[in-house]
């Protein structure tokens, strides 16, 4: 069965995952045109409590990582709701899980209880160490993962103390390689060579996301310094203050870098012997920014960017997100994205984009779902008759929101 990027329709993925790294991974999915089913408790998951900033009482985190998924809030504590999870999953294409390692073995429903029901079955475990070692059963943030990787000892200037990548880029990663994992393993299930368990981590993948950074540590046996907003191969490659802002140049290629010497009106900076390779220029950082610093604070940024360009210099501005979001750049992306939600309102956030031929079919979202929005629509669509599901309803086992139309997949359709 062909499956291509951008048209995953057809294919059912549950969604056992929360905060933000395995919601990542099954928005994406959704975004692509999987059909998720996102679990969580009757009093939603963790994600939705986790703020400021709140928009009309919604959690920003909530609403930028679950549209285009439905909710079917369950009590995971009763047999129940296991029982009508389990039924789910034999007819589920896809699975993914953000629990400590063990949570879904205590559950029954583990990728080693479930594969007998559904051989095909793409089962994909996310967590802080993975499912095996000796640390797997500590929990981890992206807060922890940016410090225990090694990626926070390199951030900052060199005076500074610890320095956190402000977005959860740790958490971002995990969600993007579990997400490429995943599609992995449906060719292959798709290609008639049977589903698998993924073990996908927080820790390897942020390891992942420093491939140059340990290859260099291997190479030279040294711990990353602490250089700003400097590249530790090449410069002059940072951000340096012009006369109302900053402005990041990357001038070391050897020809943009005689060319930066010219317009900056000191030709013979590029023979100095502290400046004449990139090498050289390394090893001389901070007498280099001293030098470029005080030629590049005289004009303000807008002027050194138009000269810059003439001469083929990479720069560009250093820029606030409002500033981001004003640009034509931005505005010429296609990646302005907005839905209605119920509570929150109008909602812009940044969405999902391909290059062009890759686009989804449809580019539309819908809004993240309140807590158990779709439990009915879904538990119909998976083959519950009305009295099974009258019968949850009853035992206090799953729960509608009381904004959802039953019947009408809350008014609400792709």
């Amino acid at each position: 069965m062909e499956m291509p990027l951008g048209n995953m329709r057809g294919v059912r993925v549950i969604d056992f995952t929360h905060i933000v790294a395995g919601p990542v991974c099954t928005m994406t999915l959704a975004d692509m045109g999987a059909d998720v089913v996102k679990i969580e408790p009757l009093q939603g998951e963790p994600g939705r409590r986790i703020g400021p900033p709140w928009v009309n009482g919604e959690s920003v985190i909530a609403l930028s990582m679950n549209r285009n998924k439905k909710s079917l809030a369950v009590d995971l504590k009763t047999d129940d709701g296991v029982r009508a999870v389990r039924r789910m999953i034999q007819k589920a294409d896809v699975v993914v899980e953000s629990f400590r390692p063990g949570v879904m073995r205590k559950l029954r429903l583990d990728y080693e209880s479930v594969r007998n029901e559904n051989p095909e079955v793409v089962y994909c475990s996310i967590s802080a160490f993975g499912q095996s070692g000796s640390f797997k059963d500590r929990p981890g943030v992206d807060g922890v993962m940016q410090a225990v990787s090694g990626l926070m000892s390199t951030l900052g200037e060199p005076a500074s103390g610890p320095t956190k990548v402000q977005i959860p880029v740790a958490d971002m990663v995990t969600g993007y390689l579990a997400t490429i994992s995943v599609l992995s393993a449906l060719h292959q299930a798709r290609d008639g060579r049977g589903g698998q368990h993924l073990d996908v981590s927080l820790f390897n993948a942020t390891l992942m996301l420093q491939q140059i950074g340990y290859a260099s540590y291997f190479a030279t046996g040294h711990n990353a310094e602490k250089i700003g907003s400097a590249a530790p191969y090449a410069a002059p490659n940072e951000a340096f203050p012009t006369k109302d802002g900053w402005i990041m140049v990357a001038a070391y290629d050897p020809k943009r870098w005689l060319a930066l010497c010219e317009l900056l009106g000191v030709p013979d900076l590029a023979s100095d012997p502290r400046f004449v390779s990139n090498e050289d220029r390394i090893t001389h950082r901070a007498s280099l920014r001293d030098v470029l610093g005080g030629h590049f604070e005289t004009r303000p940024t807008g002027e050194w960017l138009e000269l810059l360009s003439a001469k083929d210099i990479l720069s560009a501005p250093v820029t606030t997100y409002s500033e981001v979001v004003a640009s034509p750049a931005y505005r010429e992306s296609g990646i302005e994205s907005s839905f209605e939600h119920p509570i929150a309102g109008s909602v812009r956030i940044p969405g999902f984009v391909l290059g062009p031929s890759q686009r989804p079919v449809d580019r539309s979202n819908t809004p993240p779902p309140l807590v158990g929005e779709h439990t009915l629509d879904v538990l119909t669509e998976y083959g519950f008759e009305p009295c099974e599901v009258a019968d949850l309803v009853e035992g206090g086992v799953v729960a509608q929101s009381p904004e959802a139309r039953p019947g009408t997949d809350s008014g609400r359709s792709r």
